[in-house]
């Protein structure tokens, strides 16, 4: 269930997804902000279980889509948490006009959390504006898609050869190839990287990769090595 990560935040993981034949595991993380709200990030299915464990915790405030492909829980947990703010990522209101969000995400974290999250909108991709976030108390960078880590046997047959030449399942955790070959705006991508190494990142948190509690800048400078000028 929910498991501390740092100074308020928790992550927990959820359960598979199947994206194009492929199963990806899910996590979310909950920041408990100053004020006692939670800020939700990347909200995986929600369970009676897992409500209870966040309920615990304080009252959902913010419920936050880091990018336009992770949105398959949202309507459930704004269904649980109907006096929440729901916040849409670059593209995202024209891909689920089924939802009401209540504020867009940009490079300018709102008042709500400004003060302990910074955010930056990686633009210049055309699968997916991700945006990337730092918590401050925790010193922690928290990424969705854009690094990602398979262990070896995560997947069989044709998919773990696709898997292999995607960099999805290298030795240590990469960009895969896919997302790297859509930077076609890559001046874009490269002042959003600026502005990430230049946190004082100590641990990073993705969706589908083994946290990193340590030496996080390091870490995210070797990852984006191919993307600097």
């Amino acid at each position: 269930m929910l498991k501390p990560f740092g100074e308020d935040i928790w992550l927990a993981d959820g359960p598979l997804v199947g994206v194009a034949g492929f199963q990806y595991p899910t996590r979310m993380a909950v920041i408990r902000l100053e004020d006692g709200g939670l800020f939700i990030w990347s909200p995986t299915a929600i369970s009676p279980d897992l409500r209870a464990a966040v309920d615990a915790l304080g009252a959902v405030k913010h419920i936050v889509a880091p990018n336009s492909l992770h949105h398959l829980a949202l309507s459930d947990w704004k269904a649980a948490y109907p006096a929440a703010r729901l916040y849409a990522p670059p593209g995202l209101r024209a891909k689920r006009p089924d939802l009401a969000f209540d504020a867009d995400l940009t490079d300018d974290p709102p008042p709500d959390w400004a003060d302990q999250i910074d955010q930056v909108l990686v633009r210049g991709n055309l699968i997916t504006t991700e945006v990337v976030f730092f918590h401050r108390p925790s010193g922690t960078a928290i990424f969705t898609d854009l690094i990602q880590h398979f262990p070896p046997g995560w997947f069989t047959g044709w998919r773990a050869l696709i898997a292999k030449l995607d960099l999805m399942t290298a030795p240590q955790p990469e960009v895969p190839n896919k997302f790297r070959n859509a930077f076609t705006g890559r001046a874009a991508a490269r002042a959003a990287l600026r502005r990430i190494l230049a946190w004082p990142t100590r641990r990073v948190i993705m969706a589908h990769a083994p946290p990193v509690e340590a030496d996080g800048q390091a870490f995210i400078a070797r990852t984006f090595r191919w993307l600097k000028p």
